[in-house]
C-alpha cells in the first residue's frame, strides 16, 4: 500500500510536526508512506517537494502573498489576518507522480498557498480514496481555523465575526457554500486528533454526514523522554535550585496561546506569596522581547528552538508546564511535555483535557481563570510526591500516544478506504 501524505512543511508549524511523525510511524510500521510537501527542510528522501529553484520558490512566494492579498480586503482587523483562510491559490499537485503512484492520498495542511479549494476539487476527481486529518476547525468551517464562540458553522457560515462587514451572504457564507459543493459525494474519511475536534465535525452541517474518525498524534519516546534534571539545567545554564516553569510556543506573542492570563496568575502568586520557594521562567519560541518586561520573576529566554533534542532538554529542565490556551485541538507542546515526565497546567479547553488528567499527570484550571492557574501552579510546585506527576506523564504518553499504536489505527482506516 502507498500512501502519500500532503502538507505544506515537513518541519514549520504544528501540524507539520504531527504529519513528520506520523509518517515515520507508518514507516517503522511497515507502511510505504512518502511525505510531498511546498517547502522542504530535510534531507530525507522520502520526502518529496512540489518543485525547485529560484523560481519556484517565487511562486511559492507569490500564491503566499496572493492569499493574504485576497483576504485583506476582507479582514475584520490585522489580529486575525492568520486566523482566516480562503484557500484561493495553490498548486495543481494531481499532476505529481506520487500523487498518481499512490493508492492513498492522505491530506494534513495545504492552507497559506499550498493547495486551493480548486485543487482540492481535482485531487478528488482522481477517484482515489482520501484521508484528511484535520488538525483545527478549518476544514468545516467558512475560512476559520478556530472559531470561537461563532456557531455559525452548524448551519451556514455568514454573519462572520472574522469578516470586516459582516452579513447572511459574506465571504465565509460563499466558502462554506463552495466547500459543500467540492466535497458532495467525495471518497474522504475525516480523522480528527481528539474527540473535542471529531465532535464540532460531526455537528457542522459540512461533516455531518460523512465518516469522522478521531486518532492522535504520535510522538517517538525515544527522541522525547525524561532526563536527569539537574545534569540537563547544568548543561543550559539555569539554576539547580529553583522551581523552573516552562513557557513555549511557535509564536510567544500568538494572544491564542494565553501569555497574558499566566502573567495574571504569576502576578497573583508574587502578590499572595503562595509558592513559598524560589521561582522562575524558562522560555523558547518566537518573542518579542518586551513581552518579558512584565513578567513578576527572573526569565531564562532560551530563543527559538529547531533542533529535536534541544526543545526535550527544556521540557526536562522544568518542573513544570504551562500553556493556558485559550483555542486548541491536540498541541504538540503539551504530549512533548508529557513523554518528558514534565506535568503540564492548561486551561480546561479543546482536546487538551483529553490530555492532561487532572491532578495526576497535571492540571486542568478553569477556562480563563488566572486564579485556577495560581491554583494550580501552587497544587503542581508544592506537591510532596513530585515524581508521581512524572510517572504518569510518561504513561499517559505510552499508553495513547505511543507510534505504534497510532499507526496501527490510522492502517486500519487505511485498509477500510481501499
Amino acid at each position: 500500500m502507498k500512501v502519500v501524505l500532503v502538507n505544506k512543511s515537513d518541519r514549520t508549524g504544528g501540524a507539520a510536526v504531527a504529519c513528520r511523525r506520523l509518517q515515520k510511524a507508518l514507516q517503522k510500521a511497515g507502511a510505504d508512506a512518502k511525505l510531498l510537501v511546498q517547502e522542504k527542510n530535510d534531507d530525507d528522501q522520502t520526502v518529496k517537494i512540489t518543485g525547485t529553484g529560484f523560481w519556484k520558490r517565487k511562486k511559492n512566494f507569490l500564491l503566499f502573498v496572493l492569499e493574504r492579498f485576497y483576504f485583506l480586503f476582507y479582514e475584520a482587523s490585522k489580529e486575525i489576518r492568520f486566523a482566516f483562510s480562503p484557500a484561493i491559490a495553490g498548486e495543481n499537485i494531481y499532476k505529481n507522480n506520487l500523487i498518481k503512484e499512490a493508492d492513498i492520498i492522505h491530506i494534513h495542511w495545504f492552507n497559506q498557498g499550498f493547495l486551493s479549494l480548486k485543487n482540492l476539487k481535482r485531487l478528488i476527481a482522481l477517484n482515489k480514496p482520501i484521508v484528511w486529518t484535520l488538525h483545527d476547525m478549518w476544514a468545516f468551517t467558512g475560512g476559520c481555523h478556530y472559531s470561537g464562540d461563532c456557531e455559525n458553522y452548524m448551519v451556514s457560515c455568514g454573519n462572520c465575526p472574522f469578516i470586516k462587514n459582516p452579513s447572511e451572504k459574506d465571504l465565509s457564507y460563499k466558502i462554506l457554500k463552495k466547500k459543500k459543493t467540492i466535497l458532495k459525494d467525495a471518497n474522504i474519511t475525516f480523522v480528527t486528533c481528539s474527540n473535542w475536534l471529531k465532535a464540532k465535525a460531526k455537528e457542522s452541517s459540512l461533516l455531518k454526514d460523512f465518516i469522522v474518525v478521531s486518532i492522535p498524534n504520535p510522538i517517538d519516546q525515544k527522541q522525547f523522554y525524561p532526563m536527569d534534571k539537574k545534569m540537563i539545567r547544568e548543561k543550559l545554564s539555569l539554576p539547580a535550585d529553583k522551581k523552573l516553569i516552562l513557557f513555549a510556543a511557535a509564536n510567544i506573542s500568538d494572544k491564542r496561546k494565553g501569555l497574558s492570563y499566566l502573567l495574571k496568575a504569576l502576578e497573583l502568586v508574587e502578590k499572595n506569596n503562595s509558592i513559598p520557594t524560589d521561582l522562575e521562567i524558562v522560555m523558547f519560541g518566537k518573542s518579542d522581547d518586551s513581552v518579558f518586561n512584565n513578567l513578576p520573576f527572573n526569565v531564562h529566554n532560551l530563543g527559538i528552538l529547531s533542533k529535536t533534542e534541544k526543545i526535550a532538554e527544556a521540557y526536562n529542565a522544568a518542573d513544570l508546564f504551562v500553556l493556558p490556551s485559550l483555542e486548541d485541538n491536540l498541541p504538540n507542546t503539551i504530549m512533548e511535555s508529557l513523554a518528558c515526565g514534565t506535568p503540564v497546567l492548561a486551561f480546561k479547553t479543546g482536546g487538551i483535557p483529553e490530555m492532561i488528567e487532572h491532578k495526576k499527570n497535571g492540571y486542568l484550571a478553569d477556562y480563563k481563570s488566572a486564579e485556577d492557574l495560581k491554583k494550580g501552579l501552587g497544587f503542581i510546585l508544592n506537591h510532596p510526591k513530585s515524581d508521581d506527576f512524572s510517572k504518569a506523564a510518561v504513561e499517559k504518553v505510552q499508553t495513547t500516544y505511543n507510534e505504534k499504536v497510532v499507526a496501527e489505527q490510522y492502517m486500519e482506516v487505511y485498509g477500510e478506504k481501499m
